[in-house]
């Protein structure tokens, strides 16, 4: 726990200097919320390092070169994005999950999380068993007991799925080989 002197000197120093220095950052930046996100983190740095940067001949000079910075750290990335954008583009949109999806989704919750990842590693992701045992780093004959368990459990719950459970309203799937293919 900190130093109470400690804990004094940083408060009355945040008290003292907090509001000057958000000003001079908001003028900085034309935001008042940029420049408090940018004053929060100088002000949490300085407290990191505060039995160092008190010592200093002028601490609040530290800690707005510290919230300048984060600034135009800030600035510099928020460019590089604008660049990345006009160079290659707006990311391809992803469609919302079909109603196959959904189910499946529902009925993967019911199950253990062991035979959820094995099912969802082989069959969706279409890792051979083997591979599925190297990555989950259980023996292969593992991997096949809970492929065979995981299974039968989901064909038992979406045979137990109530639609209502679900976002949509479509009926589960009838077999298993229904649920593989979504």
């Amino acid at each position: 726990m900190p130093d109470e002197d400690l804990v004094e000197s940083f408060d009355d120093f945040y008290r003292g200097t907090s509001r000057r220095v958000l000003y001079q950052l908001y003028a900085m930046t034309g935001s008042a919320s940029e420049a408090q996100d940018c004053v929060s983190e100088a002000y949490a740095r300085a407290w990191q390092r505060w039995s160092a940067v008190r010592t200093y001949a002028d601490p609040e000079a530290w800690v707005r070169t510290v919230a300048r910075r984060v600034a135009v750290s800030r600035w510099r990335r928020a460019r590089t994005a604008v660049q990345h954008l006009r160079r290659h583009g707006r990311e391809q949109t992803t469609p919302a999950p079909g109603e196959d999806h959904t189910v499946l989704v529902a009925a993967l919750r019911r199950i253990t999380a062991d035979q959820r990842e094995a099912i969802v590693l082989h069959h969706l992701s279409g890792l051979s068993v083997g591979e599925v045992a190297a990555q989950t780093g259980v023996a292969v004959g593992t991997v096949k007991a809970r492929l065979s368990r995981g299974r039968a459990a989901l064909a038992a719950v979406i045979g137990d799925l109530d639609p209502t459970d679900l976002t949509t309203s479509s009926p589960a799937p009838s077999t298993t080989k229904d649920v593989h293919r979504a």
